[in-house]
């Protein structure tokens, strides 16, 4: 018997685009699954390329990023915009799983077709986002998003592989969670755009503004250079969105006032080759595993017959390089 196909890309892409999010949820399933149609649903969604604006959260965990993204997406839908979210959870080192519990703070939104919200598991990967995020990000443009939000898991200072995805970076803090030291380690606070201090009505938020502006005061700037804005905000009551909405809005003039904006989406499109084309070669290093190409050249670095780089080099050659 034939098989039943189960997916037709441009009948997806079709219904994608014009708000079927069902076939928005399939095609990022196609793309989190790494399914053989992933390159033809590439090539679909590439002519949309660039039209959304992706802006990045992050931030240790509980700081209030999915609490900030539920009222940013309000702000922005009281704007009119059509807003996609990519909201990335850990999965577990043990199980694999993940609870993807951040749509449940975004319920006000479910029913709003102008809105599409998708978790997504981290799959173990480092730095904050799942592999499969750049790729969710170009359906959701192609799917007519003119924001896309994409929440980080929260990891702590290490988190910066989100600088790389998004047009603008929000760094979200909260009083209580360090001190003036905490705001001058290198690492996650230097690739805000935007800082975010959430949760402002606490004690300490005035210390932690004070902290933020003067580890941007000790910074060096070229003439024309971005100075990070400082927003102060309480999520939960909706108040200071308004603020960031604005700040994001900044940023974009900014990107667009030269060749920022271009030079950053293409940063942010070089990063993406070079990721797929680790994860081939990674592939045909495995099937080397199965080999004896490998096991060979391993047995004689181990017997001191060869160099570890001319056994690379060799193992090079071999995967057509």
């Amino acid at each position: 018997m034939t098989p039943r196909r189960t997916r037709d890309v441009p009948a997806l892409v079709a219904a994608a685009r014009e708000g079927d999010a069902r076939s928005v949820a399939r095609l990022i399933s196609l793309v989190e699954n790494g399914d053989p149609a992933l390159p033809e649903v590439a090539a679909a969604m590439a002519p949309f390329a660039g039209r959304a604006q992706v802006v990045g959260l992050t931030g240790a965990p509980g700081v209030g990023k999915s609490t900030t993204t539920n009222e940013l997406v309000r702000a922005l839908r009281q704007a009119g915009d059509r807003v996609g979210v990519l909201a990335v959870d850990p999965s577990s080192p043990f199980s694999g799983g993940a609870i993807l519990g951040d749509r449940i703070r975004m319920q006000d939104h479910t029913a709003d077709p102008g809105v599409y919200i998708r978790s997504m598991s981290s799959r173990g990967l480092l730095g904050g986002l799942s592999a499969a995020t750049p790729q969710a990000v170009r359906v959701l443009e192609g799917a007519g998003c003119d924001v896309v939000l994409v929440e980080t898991v929260g990891v702590g200072q290490a988190e910066v592989e989100i600088a790389s995805l998004a047009d603008t970076t929000l760094v979200l803090l909260a009083p209580g969670m360090g001190d003036a030291i905490q705001a001058v380690k290198a690492g996650v606070l230097e690739i805000a755009d935007v800082f975010v201090i959430n949760k402002a009505d606490r004690p300490g938020a005035d210390a932690t503004y004070r902290d933020i502006q003067g580890m941007l005061a000790l910074g060096e700037r070229a003439a024309g250079d971005w100075r990070p804005q400082v927003v102060r905000t309480v999520a939960a009551k909706g108040e200071g969105i308004d603020d960031v909405v604005a700040a994001i809005g900044k940023h974009r003039d900014w990107l667009e006032s030269g060749d920022r904006l271009r030079e950053r989406r293409e940063r942010r499109a070089a990063a993406e080759i070079s990721a797929l084309a680790l994860g081939t070669l990674r592939a045909r290093m495995g099937d080397l595993r199965e080999g004896t190409a490998l096991p060979d050249l391993a047995a004689r670095v181990a017997g001191g017959e060869l160099d570890p780089y001319a056994a690379a080099s060799e193992l090079l050659i071999a995967l057509g390089h």
